[in-house]
């Protein structure tokens, strides 16, 4: 027996836009139906389904709250086999990722909050223009090498986005 679509678990047709809302309600309202502590006094075997429906509810959670992940995700659904730690051969963009870093160097070795701030709503908004791209590109089959390049830089700016709160919390320190 596969693993079911992450989608349907949740019972939701494969998009890309999502109402997170709406599946993080879902997702309450169905993890209390396979919550541990209501077979505690199960057999073995209905303690490990419920165990095993938890797991993959919340791992299917975890792939659909996050844009890079969901995105990812829907490709695979297509067919397409991404590495999750993929090389960015996108000249341009790498040239954009120098440039973030050594932005992000100076403002950790100058300890510029605001700087920081603002480097962060430049990331936010540049999530959310390659976001609304993928929504445009992902199931159109002649754009398939748009929508994998995009994943790509998706899981870029998600990366650079974790290490910037890392710094953040470093300097609040």
């Amino acid at each position: 027996m596969g693993t079911p679509c992450h989608f349907a678990l949740f019972d939701l047709q494969p998009a890309f836009l999502l109402d997170l809302d709406a599946l993080a309600a879902r997702y309450r309202e169905l993890v209390r139906t396979v919550h541990p502590d209501r077979f505690a006094d199960a057999s073995e075997r209905d303690k490990r389904i419920a165990l095993e429906q938890a797991a993959s509810l919340n791992e299917a959670y975890q792939v659909l709250k996050s844009p890079p992940r969901r995105a990812r995700y829907l490709l695979t659904l297509q067919g397409v086999d991404m590495p999750l730690e993929a090389t960015v051969q996108d000249p341009e963009f790498l040239m954009q990722q120098m440039q973030w870093r050594e932005e992000l160097e100076d403002l950790q070795d100058e300890a510029d909050f605001d700087g920081i701030a603002r480097f962060k709503h430049r990331l936010k908004d540049d999530q959310a223009r390659l976001n609304a791209e993928f929504a445009e590109c992902w199931d159109v089959p002649d754009r398939q090498a748009n929508a994998e390049k995009l994943v790509r830089r998706m899981q870029f700016l998600e990366k650079l986005t974790q290490e910037v709160r890392q710094l953040e919390e470093r300097l609040d320190e």
